[in-house]
């Protein structure tokens, strides 16, 4: 046998492993799952049925911040949950504390922190990163090395571009005092935003709006309006065409 699993581990109907992989204590996996060569699940972590597993995954990991960092790791961590229907990328590391939904899609060399809540049918593109404390409603869609600060809230259906830059720190690691205004943007239902854009701290993207490709957004937007420019402006109503309530 080339691959271990722990004897608390318990392990649904056709579920098939690689080589090298190792399932440690505790860990629960639902039916017709694969799980892919050298892939890591750590304790506790619980796996829903047909998952799909790329090779070169660490799931359930426990953060483990520099001697110097402010961040505090929280020792009642709940175990790692990947919904039913998940298809997980190679190389992806995705920590314990944070939950999945069902039917989603996390890209090769994704990584998603603790205390994450990603909703239904959610797809994470290739070399994202997630930061703590996130939220991401369901059908939002977040394409290649987009980066999601912590303590972002994503409503659902919202669409982010590649290389979407979103920001948390006003004083930028400086002073004390920067511990009580820690902010990520809250992007709200339908919103579009275009690669390569910023998103500076606390900044609230409201409904159906259309960030251009390269803007920089400093302040809260107005719903349905296309904003382009840095920093950024209005330029025009959304179409009426292109909003959620006209898609089929």
């Amino acid at each position: 046998m080339n691959y271990i699993i722990h004897e608390t581990a318990t392990l649904g109907e056709n579920v098939s492993i690689g080589y090298f992989s190792v399932i440690e204590e505790g860990v629960v996996i639902g039916d017709n799952v694969t799980i892919g060569n050298n892939v890591t699940i750590h304790a506790g972590t619980v796996i829903g049925s047909d998952v799909y597993i790329s090779d070169n995954c660490v799931l359930g990991r426990w953060p483990r911040p520099a001697k110097a960092s402010t961040v505090k790791v929280d020792p009642n961590l709940p175990p790692l949950k990947i919904g039913d229907g998940t298809t997980i990328g190679a190389c992806v590391v995705l920590y314990r504390g944070s939950s999945f939904g069902k039917e989603g899609m996390i890209g090769d060399q994704a990584s998603v922190r603790e205390k994450c809540q990603i909703g239904d049918h959610v797809v994470i593109g290739r070399g994202v990163a997630v930061e703590n404390q996130v939220e991401i409603g369901s059908y939002t869609k977040i394409q290649t090395n987009a980066y999601i600060t912590a303590y972002t809230t994503i409503e659902e259906r919202v669409f982010i571009a590649p290389t979407v830059t979103t920001t948390n720190d006003n004083f930028m690691g400086r002073t004390k005092e920067r511990f009580k205004f820690v902010k990520g943007a809250h992007i709200k239902k339908g919103a579009r935003v275009g690669g390569a854009s910023i998103l500076l701290p606390g900044v609230t993207i409201a409904e159906e709006s259309f960030i251009a490709a390269g803007a920089l957004i400093h302040r809260d937007t107005e719903p349905a309006k296309v904003y382009i420019g840095v920093p950024a402006r209005v330029l025009r109503d959304v179409p009426d065409r292109e909003k959620l309530d006209q898609q089929d």
